[in-house]
């Protein structure tokens, strides 16, 4: 989201903005559920529409349900602009194109001849999920994973670029070798030829006929098994280090120096100092209330002892 959200007045949009936008509340949670629901509803029918043995006897409760959920969500961004703050900055956002995207496809058809085909536009409907959940901007994991993905990006960009020039390589070996009858008619054809062969196992649409040719296609296929582990291995270590550094804390202990503690930890795993610089060691202030205790009991001897004597 490109601005904060906020509010209108206090009132019915304030509430209305606690309902809509927030999930910590009964009514904000029911209210996140009926639209997953709905929104899932309407992508099945528009899936299940496309089928032509299901559309010829459903067809038209197919249609009667997609255009009540299509009113239901016409109301539904009318309602979210309405107890907003800044309506018009919702509808520039990412999001908020999403939810005119989800709606106006269907409005269309009714509006301008020849929209049908728009209507396969309402699949990005399933969009609208990703900002009920907040995955990427509320939950933790997903800002790891994101970060995962920023540290990692050179080595990622480093090992695709490696992959091009062996992609390019064997093409340029297959244009040589192979005729083109077998389909090997230019340099980017066998290039397509090299990028299926080595991330599957080939179309068939284009194959190779000569022995030298079949054996290059053999070493392409299994240097393309064996590369899979390498971006993966590289972003398992981001999250790895990430999951690291989200649960430790980099400070070091003041007595003894060591920083592999976790973020909550309140004393030194080694040397068992207390690592929270800005309080007082609870310990310390437990023995000062001891030996407080204790002087004051000393006191008291003293002066029984005085009293004794005279």
């Amino acid at each position: 989201m490109s601005f904060p959200l906020a509010p209108g007045p206090e009132g019915l949009r304030s509430q209305l903005f606690h309902i809509i936008f927030e999930s910590d509340t009964p009514g904000a949670k029911a209210f996140d559920l009926a639209l997953i629901i709905a929104i899932l509803t309407s992508v099945s029918l528009i899936i299940l529409g496309s089928v032509e043995s299901i559309a010829q006897p459903y067809g038209e409760l197919f249609l009667y349900i997609e255009w009540t959920i299509t009113v239901l969500f016409s109301i539904e961004l009318l309602v979210r602009l309405y107890c907003l703050d800044r309506p018009l900055s919702y509808l520039k956002s990412f999001y908020g194109v999403v939810d005119m995207i989800a709606i106006l496809p269907a409005w269309l058809v009714l509006l301008v001849p020849g929209a049908h085909g728009l209507v396969i536009v309402r699949l990005l409907r399933v969009l609208r999920i990703f900002r009920i959940l907040r995955m990427m901007e509320f939950v933790g994991e997903g800002h790891m994973l994101l970060e995962a993905l920023k540290r990692s990006s050179r080595q990622i960009l480093l090992f695709f670029s490696s992959i091009l020039m062996v992609v390019t390589l064997f093409a340029a070996l297959m244009y040589t070798i192979e005729s083109e009858e077998a389909g090997f008619t230019s340099i980017p054809i066998s290039i397509y030829w090299a990028i299926v062969s080595m991330t599957t196992v080939g179309y068939g649409d284009i194959v190779p006929v000569t022995p030298l040719g079949k054996s290059i296609t053999v070493i392409l296929m299994l240097l393309g098994y064996s590369v899979i582990a390498v971006p993966t291995g590289v972003f398992s270590a981001q999250v790895l280090r990430s999951i690291r550094e989200d649960r430790y804390s980099d400070e070091a202990c003041p007595g003894c120096g060591y920083d592999r503690h976790e973020k909550d930890a309140r004393y030194c795993l080694r040397c068992g100092t207390w690592l929270d610089e800005f309080s007082d060691d609870p310990r310390e202030e437990k023995r000062k209330e001891a030996q407080e205790k204790e002087d004051e009991k000393e006191k008291k001897r003293d002066e029984q002892r005085r009293e004794d004597d005279s």
